[in-house]
């Protein structure tokens, strides 16, 4: 900090991009990242990467009922639903840091 309370702009730029460093290799991590859910018991499980995107749906042949699909259709969006949730939270587990950095930056309003 300089006399009179001003923020060195070095610093404040030094450590901007190092936040920005710090936000790309979480996003990195977060788009290779993968989380599942599951439904029925585990009975329907889903696998979601980190982004949100579902990447794979496995259905136990018990499950599969032609008389009754639509308990499947409930069980697929139950584990997809599930899934995404893990998703979410696993962004904010490692994005939420980063995001509440800017107020650290020594910036008035910040």
């Amino acid at each position: 900090m300089q006399p009179g309370g001003v923020p060195d702009m070095q610093q404040i730029l030094a450590q901007a991009q190092k936040m920005q460093e710090q936000l790309v290799s979480a996003q990195e991590d977060l788009a290779n990242a993968e989380t599942t859910g599951t439904a029925g018991g585990g009975l329907v499980t889903a696998t979601v990467s980190g982004a949100g995107e579902l990447k794979a749906l496995a259905i136990d042949p018990k499950v599969v009922d032609p008389e009754d699909v639509e308990t499947l259709a409930d069980l697929i969006v139950a584990a997809v639903r599930d899934a995404s949730n893990a998703a979410q939270d696993l962004a904010q587990e490692r994005m939420g840091p980063l995001a509440g950095g800017l107020g650290g930056l020594g910036l008035p309003g910040m």
